[in-house]
């Protein structure tokens, strides 16, 4: 299927939502902002000719250095969010934005495989499980629609494994 032609002005990007086997889904708190904005999930950019499941377990390796880990589900489509004005002109941006595929993943390895400092740029300073519900209201207020969609998309996963446990 053909994209939308102006999907083309948003960067091609992943998103995961690492869940524990509580239901509880993993945060980081961002190296680069004291915010109270701080906390997401890990994310990233897709390399050029990467399939945006490969990018997934790369992201979520260079950003919190896990590898155990078993895919559960996917968004079916791309989910979008525009840059404000001030942001794309002070982080100097191309981009209008980014487009996400989200990826739903289980953790099946303990928290000490957690390790930030997998990779030489270094994304987050902290992390914590949470609840999926609260990460719309963790994240910068422009890529909270995405986290909400997000949220409703995977909420059904978060209550199985919570009844399984």
């Amino acid at each position: 299927m053909k994209q939308p032609d102006y999907l083309d002005q948003y960067r091609p990007n992943v998103g995961i939502c690492l869940f524990n086997r509580k239901g509880q889904v993993w945060l980081g708190h961002r190296n680069d902002t004291d915010s109270q904005y701080a906390w997401q999930m890990p994310q990233g950019g897709m390399d050029e000719g990467e399939h945006p499941r490969e990018a997934a377990f790369r992201e979520l390796y260079e950003e919190t250095g896990v590898k155990s880990v078993r895919l559960l589900a996917c968004t079916p489509g791309w989910l979008v969010y525009s840059f404000p004005e001030d942001y794309r002109s002070r982080k100097k941006r191309n981009w209008m934005g980014q487009r996400q595929k989200w990826f739903a993943m289980l953790f099946e390895g303990k928290n000490s495989e957690i390790n930030l400092d997998a990779h030489e740029e270094k994304e987050f300073s902290d992390w914590r499980w949470g609840e999926l519900q609260e990460t719309p209201g963790l994240i910068i207020p422009f890529k909270a629609g995405v986290y909400a969609e997000v949220a409703e998309s995977f909420q059904p996963l978060s209550d199985w494994l919570k009844a399984t446990n």
